[in-house]
């Protein structure tokens, strides 16, 4: 029976759902301190003086350390997309000369336990010099320091002859856009755990997430230290979203506080804390201009475009900027294009990758474009989307852009058909009639869609080894990590199709150092496309070498074999046959290992790429607008998304629906937002509005494979990402139709105080008009 296709139950969950998982904050060792970080109350200014005495003489305090018990330890290092102008904008551990946002650390206290730890913490007095904060990406450049302003770097993408495009167009369509600051708020704050084994001078580090071996090399480096003596342990994860596992100031101090004080050091963050110092995300404004004829088809695009990065730039670097000016075309041809993005620091809270980065925003400015060409030339906003897709003969598809290193090639896509198959899905021309009706008796209610293509499956490389034990268990040990998403089930799934073994005899190991030597980790929806062909490839070795030593000790040719519910058959007679397990026990010394659990076989495989693949979907939301409290209700919210092939549709649903409602907080309620002298305004869940059961309708999926990849063995393209990218847009352009397009949302989210904005605004329309005539 084949595995790959079938919803089956997630193999993670029992342990989550008895209980018996452990979380970072669950782990403890019996010598540890605690970790409690003074941070920044201010968002700019001179660090005059650090006056720590009556921390130090609290009892319970074991140690406050400050800029000068750190001097040493260099600035954190970019682990993607370096662009050497950002080099002089990086992080140090603990404030040097200046702090520069609200919540930077400033300095550490260890103590005996949290709460001496945490009243030691606000005896700390920090001497400031508050100076003139840097406020909005847009603004006019500020200063950083003595010798550098505000804006960092500059991202610029482009292709074809935009100049003569827009010379030569029947008509030119501009709009100015943004998203506000946004982050990917995970039920489980950021915590580590380290503690220094000194007979072998191992540090071991608990709490690892999303990227264990990368950031096991980094703080090699950072502690100069040999990467072989750290070795890092992923445990549960509450929810990654992107800005969980990224190397923050508080992992490397953790790490080093374990070398220098020769104890265990716990720390754990608090919501306030994580509000205010992990990274935030979005905040970028555009101004986009499209040159188009009178079908609407657009033969150029220019963007230029505004990065809010925050206080300093961290581990992601220009990956934000670098996807959204390389994925902002999205489906459609554009045969010109130029992006310009300025990126520019403020004296905010740094900002990272937070779920579909920089595609959410490209997204909502690409398609509300799409519907301002739309309501301009008074054409249908679906069939302006049907005139500018790249048609399916085009595939594969130079977008002539790179973006992570790796040249932008759509692998695949059959965009029109898709959206054809979701029009049928919804009964579009009925719904159409159900809203007009609805509208002429005094509703406002509105229907919006948006395209979208996302990305997936960046290499360069992923690493396996199988261990197939005497026992009958199959184990696949894998560089990959696991933040919700499924991962130990898909690995499972795969080996167990490829391989014709029961898929509840494996086991997968991730997220630890010690087992494999390199891995590339959870992020950028890698791993099912990576991580899952590398386990094909493997359970194919694995699968040949059984199968050869079968052949061996009975002589018959491995042609005449096959297994069958992982067991060994003759083709010729099917009447006998011999388990995988026996295999193992009868295998020669030399062919074989000897470990803890036993006697084993063993492949080590790996899976490498030069290009992502590139699903993509369409959302179609209808909206109601209660005019009289400034309420968006969602009605109906359907996701349509090309996954290439499904290993479990049933995960995929969990990922697109989950991705979705993250999407409608970040269409109408997230938002991080400051008062004059940039305190931060939201720093818990009273004011970083979630959204919760009452603001999500449900999501339907409507999952298709009809565009397989051809960049790897099962032909996957990746589903972390795509539930999100679309649904500001969409959410936008439904708000628009049900206001009769007569205003624009032209910025996210749509918060109460917004839509009230909005709503007014189209009142006194209303009234000028009637005055007017």
């Amino acid at each position: 029976m084949s595995y790959i296709g079938r919803s089956v139950k997630r193999i993670e969950d029992f342990p989550l759902l008895s209980g018996r998982a452990k979380f970072v904050g669950d782990l403890s060792f019996s010598d540890q301190l605690h970790m409690r970080v003074v941070r920044s109350p201010v968002a700019f200014g001179r660090l005059l003086e650090i006056d720590s005495d009556n921390a130090q003489y609290l009892p319970g305090v074991v140690s406050v350390w400050t800029r000068d018990n750190v001097k040493n330890i260099p600035p954190i290092d970019f682990r993607q997309v370096g662009v050497e102008e950002l080099t002089p904008y990086r992080q140090y551990v603990l404030a040097k000369d200046y702090v520069r946002y609200v919540g930077e650390p400033a300095a550490v206290v260890f103590a005996e336990d949290a709460y001496i730890a945490e009243d030691a913490a606000e005896l700390v007095f920090l001497n400031i010099e508050e100076l003139l904060p840097t406020r909005e990406a847009i603004d006019v450049p500020g200063t950083f320091d003595e010798s550098l302003k505000t804006e960092a770097a500059i991202i610029e993408k482009s292709y074809g002859n935009v100049d003569v495009a827009f010379e030569t167009a029947d008509r030119v369509i501009e709009m100015d856009l943004a998203v506000g600051r946004q982050s990917g708020v995970p039920l489980e704050t950021r915590g580590l755990i380290a503690r220094l084994v000194k007979e072998s001078f191992l540090l071991e580090v608990y709490g690892a997430a999303k990227i264990p071996h990368i950031n096991r090399d980094i703080l090699a480096t950072m502690l100069e230290i040999d990467s072989s003596s750290i070795q890092l342990f992923e445990d549960h994860v509450g929810g990654s979203f992107g800005i969980r596992g990224e190397l923050y100031p508080e992992d490397v101090l953790v790490c080093l506080a374990a070398i220098k004080l020769g104890r265990p050091i716990k720390w754990i963050e608090d919501r306030r804390e994580h509000l205010t110092a992990a990274n935030h995300s979005r905040g970028q404004i555009h101004h986009i201009r499209a040159a188009i004829d009178d079908r609407g088809f657009i033969s150029a695009l220019d963007d230029e475009f505004w990065y809010d990065q925050g206080a300093y730039v961290r581990t992601h670097a220009a990956t934000v900027p670098e996807l959204t000016a390389s994925m902002l075309p999205g489906p459609y041809v554009v045969p010109a294009y130029r992006s310009v993005g300025h990126i520019r620091l403020t004296n905010k809270t740094p900002a990272g990758t937070y779920r579909a980065p920089g595609r959410f925003e490209g997204t909502f400015v690409r398609e509300r474009l799409m519907d301002e060409i739309a309501r301009q030339l008074g054409h249908d906003p679906i069939e302006i989307r049907r005139v500018n897709f790249i048609p399916s003969t085009d595939m594969p598809f130079d977008r002539r852009v790179d973006a992570l290193g790796t040249n932008v090639v759509y692998d695949s896509g059959v965009y029109e058909d898709l959206l054809d198959k979701l029009l049928t899905y919804v009964r579009y021309e009925e719904l159409c009639k159900e809203l007009d009706s609805r509208k002429r008796v005094g509703e406002f209610v509105g229907m919006g869609i948006a395209c979208f293509v996302e990305k997936s499956g960046l290499g360069p490389f992923d690493d396996v080894v199988l261990y197939l034990y005497e026992d009958g268990i199959l184990e696949i040990v894998t560089g990959a990590a696991s933040v919700g998403q499924g991962v130990e089930t898909i690995l499972a799934q795969i080996c167990a199709d490829t391989l014709a073994v029961s898929f509840e005899n494996i086991r997968v190991v991730h997220g630890q150092t010690d087992r494999i030597s390199r891995g590339m980790g959870a992020f950028a929806s890698r791993v099912s496309v990576m991580t899952g062909s590398a386990v094909h490839i493997a359970a194919e070795a694995l699968r040949d070498k059984i199968l050869h030593l079968h052949s061996k000790a009975t002589g018959i040719s491995s042609d005449n074999l096959t297994i069958v519910d992982g067991v060994i058959q003759d083709i010729n007679d099917l009447s006998n046959g011999i388990s995988l397990a026996e295999v193992v026990k009868n295998a020669p010394v030399a062919d074989s290992q000897i470990s803890n659990k036993g006697k084993a076989l063993s492949v080590q495989s790996e899976f490498n790429s030069t290009h992502m693949t590139y699903p993509y979907g369409i959302n179609l939301v209808v909206t109601r607008v209660d005019k009289d409290c400034a309420a968006i209700e969602l009605e109906r919210m359907v996701v349509a998304y090309d996954v290439g092939r499904a290993i479990n549709p049933l995960l995929i649903e969990g990922q697109i629906v989950g991705g979705a409602v993250q999407g409608i907080g970040g269409a109408l309620l997230e938002e991080f937002i400051y008062d004059e002298s940039l305190q931060p305004l939201a720093t818990s869940f009273m004011d970083y509005l979630l959204p919760t059961i009452t603001e999500s309708p449900h999501i339907e999926l409507l999952l298709r494979e009809d565009a397989p990849s051809g960049t790897n063995p099962l032909g996957i393209k990746g589903a972390g990402e795509g539930g999100i990218t679309a649904v500001g847009a969409a959410v936008a352009a439904a708000v628009d139709d049900a206001l009769g397009h007569t205003e624009r949302v032209n910025r996210l989210p749509i918060s109460a105080a917004r839509m009230h904005e909005i709503l007014k605004a189209k009142s006194n329309r209303s009234m000028d008009v009637k005055a007017a005539n």
